[in-house]
């Protein structure tokens, strides 16, 4: 398994965060999924959050999870039009599916790529997580 995308889900809900022009915006994600060895995201192709990926794709990701220690996790979203991608990320546990369809045209999913992710804590020096 891609193990970014294990450390997410062990370090969720967790924030994404975008930027508008040059304002920094964040909210938060519980949603994200492995589709063919990589991280995906999804969103609503009407919110803010789509258009500010579409306007620039770098973001930025940060959890907490119960035991104390954060992931930060930075990449480029790259959205994937296709309708296996939508059902792969359909498939995520924390219900996607309860609010989309995978051909309803509103359902969006982003290939995170150049992933970069580091676990913290105050505990243990920064841990480097690769994705395999």
């Amino acid at each position: 398994m891609n193990h970014v995308v294990k450390a997410l889900k062990e370090h969720s809900p967790f924030f994404v965060a975008t930027v508008e022009g040059d304002t920094p915006r964040v909210r938060p994600f519980s949603s994200v999924t492995e589709f063919e060895g990589n991280l995906y995201l999804c969103c609503n192709n009407q919110k803010e959050v789509y258009k500010q990926l579409k306007a620039n794709p770098k973001l930025e990701i940060c959890g907490v999870s119960k035991s104390g220690s954060w992931l930060r996790v930075s990449g480029v979203a790259v959205e994937d039009d296709r309708r296996e991608a939508r059902e792969a990320m359909l498939k995520d546990p924390t219900g996607p599916s309860m609010l989309y369809t995978a051909d309803d045209g509103l359902f969006v999913v982003f290939r995170i790529e150049q992933v970069q992710a580091v676990r913290s804590s105050f505990t243990a020096p920064p841990e480097v997580i690769s994705e395999h």
